[in-house]
């Protein structure tokens, strides 16, 4: 077993990472995990997500959806896991390649039809396009942000989980 390595690199405990990476190695079948959120509806279009022990994520429609605008939807609530994911995966990443990143900022816009959810036609409800612009500030050559990126892009868990079909069983009980 290797020696585990600490750093600060973009605030990033890269030995936690090696760990994890040594131990999936060793043992495979750990990296078959689950995730889970539980959601109540709190009233018109409001609801809270209670994921482990955090303070429940609140959503909301906006006024002009008939909401009351507490919180984001659940269609921004998409866009922003993925940015999200995409920073997790940028500071991962560029911490083992020892780039320092001085900013990053990710800009997540999806184009939305709102006919079908209306109910006024059949067809997607969902996303027809999501766009994301990167900006990433750091010192390091621009072959070596292309080749970050590209590493980002390839192992992103939302952006994968949005760009295939995913099978969603959903059951009334």
């Amino acid at each position: 077993m290797s020696e585990t390595v600490t750093t600060t690199l973009n605030d990033v405990d890269i030995g936690s990472v090696v760990s994890l990476v040594e131990k999936v190695q060793q043992e495979p079948d750990v990296a078959a995990t689950k995730w889970n959120a539980e959601v109540k509806w709190k009233g018109g279009f409001r609801s809270e997500a209670q994921i482990r022990d955090f303070v429940t994520a609140r959503s909301d429609e906006p006024d002009q959806l008939g909401g009351t605008n507490t919180g984001p939807n659940p269609v921004e609530q998409v866009l922003g896991a993925l940015g999200n994911c995409l920073a997790v995966g940028y500071a991962a990443n560029a911490t083992v390649a020892g780039i320092t990143i001085s900013d990053l900022t990710i800009n997540v816009e999806g184009d939305l039809d709102l006919h079908t959810f209306l109910g006024l036609t059949e067809g997607h409800a969902g996303f027809g396009n999501i766009s994301v612009k990167v900006k990433l500030d750091s010192d390091a050559s621009p072959e070596a942000l292309q080749a970050l990126h590209d590493k980002v892009i390839s192992t992103s868990p939302v952006g994968h989980t949005l760009n295939r079909a995913v099978p969603v069983d959903i059951q009334l009980t």
